[in-house]
């Protein structure tokens, strides 16, 4: 008897021995069947959508933010004391951080201008990119990104909030299985009251209302997320060509750049009107889609309105749930490095946002000229 239950006993302690010393396999693979954390860096806290990636963070277990490069000391305080970060994870430059930390990711978080110089350093370390829309402030850096991206096998992508709503999806589908017939218009209300109105942080406020370091005011803030939506349905046609007006309905606050526009971009067979502004009663982000046969509208991330044609009313409806790999930016990017998505021709794809920065560049253009713009195939 007694011979009977030492056996047991060792048989179970040896069971729970090998247990603790085999590999899990029920945990989940992030980085091509490794199941460490995929290592993000931060490049600049000066980009207001750096809160919503910290606050999103401890959702993501499967995600390890490694270091923080940005030179301002205050600004370096101001969220190590927020966010309650260890001092170890900051940096005075980003090559240091990337020499020392070796993430797989960097998130930029600096003004637009900043994106290029950013993406050149992390290029140089083999390092890939995903910055906040819009990718940046010229055609010509376009290019230049593309260049580099090419030459140092890296990925550049962007982040549009709207990227991750499932009615946009929603619509996207619509129109590639034919359900509103040939696709004629789309229109495209982004914005809201104005960052001086909805309190954005200084150092926010400084860059968005300085052309030199956003590339315009509300055309670019807000008409990016249009120019994306629209050259997504489109899968990926470059413009016949682009028509902007812009107004200073606020000079007293914004002086120095527009705060209210509104765009016209042709395609051979259909048309696109954006309407980006600092000066809705509301912060919206609405889309429009109408074709021969029938209209979808979205209505915030996940609903829609949609009327068909002989249909006698318009129905309400809620949008299929995004997939797991595609529910945010996080979840994205590491589907992107476990290969599980490869990014081309999506809404956060570096093709579809060099002909994003072609629209704005020439929406800009003819704001300014009062011609419309003929764009050339890239």
């Amino acid at each position: 008897m007694i011979r009977s239950l030492f056996l047991s006993t060792l048989i179970l302690a040896t069971a729970a021995i090998s247990a603790q010393q085999s590999p899990r396999t029920d945990l989940p693979s992030y980085t091509g069947g490794n199941p460490q954390p995929m290592r993000v860096a931060i490049v600049g806290l000066e980009h207001g959508h750096v809160e919503g990636f910290l606050q999103a963070l401890p959702r993501h277990p499967e995600v390890q933010l490694v270091g923080i490069a940005d030179a301002d000391s205050s600004l370096i305080d101001k969220y190590a004391q927020k966010y309650n970060l260890d001092k170890t994870l900051f940096f005075k430059s980003e090559a240091n951080m990337i020499e020392v930390r070796h993430p797989q990711w960097v998130l930029a978080y600096t003004s637009i201008a900043q994106h290029r110089p950013a993406i050149d350093i992390a290029a140089q370390y083999g390092v890939s990119v995903m910055v906040e829309k819009p990718l940046t402030i010229s055609l010509e850096d376009a290019r230049h990104i593309s260049d580099v991206a090419k030459q140092h096998h890296i990925q550049v992508l962007v982040n549009y909030e709207t990227t991750w709503y499932a009615s946009n999806r929603a619509a996207y589908d619509a129109v590639n299985q034919n359900k509103l017939g040939a696709l004629r218009k789309v229109v495209v209300h982004d914005g809201h009251e104005g960052p001086q109105e909805i309190n954005v942080p200084p150092e926010f406020l400084s860059w968005l209302t300085d052309p030199a370091q956003n590339g315009a005011g509300a055309l670019y803030d807000f008409g990016c997320y249009g120019a994306d939506l629209i050259t997504w349905l489109m899968h990926g046609e470059t413009p016949v060509s682009v028509t902007a007006i812009v107004n200073h309905d606020k000079p007293e606050k914004y002086r120095n750049v527009d705060d209210d526009a509104t765009v016209i971009i042709q395609y051979p067979h259909a048309q696109a009107v954006l309407m980006p502004s600092w000066n809705w009663p509301f912060s919206r982000k609405d889309m429009e889609v109408y074709g021969a046969t029938g209209y979808m509208i979205t209505v915030g991330p996940d609903h829609l309105r949609v009327r068909l044609e002989h249909e006698d009313h318009e129905q309400s409806e809620a949008a299929p749930s995004l997939p797991a790999a595609e529910k945010d930016s996080l979840s994205y990017l590491a589907a992107v490095l476990a290969g599980k998505v490869t990014p081309k021709g999506d809404l956060s794809a570096l093709d579809t946002n060099i002909i994003v920065m072609q629209i704005l560049d020439s929406a800009r253009q003819s704001a300014r000229t009062g011609q419309t713009v003929h764009l050339h195939h890239e």
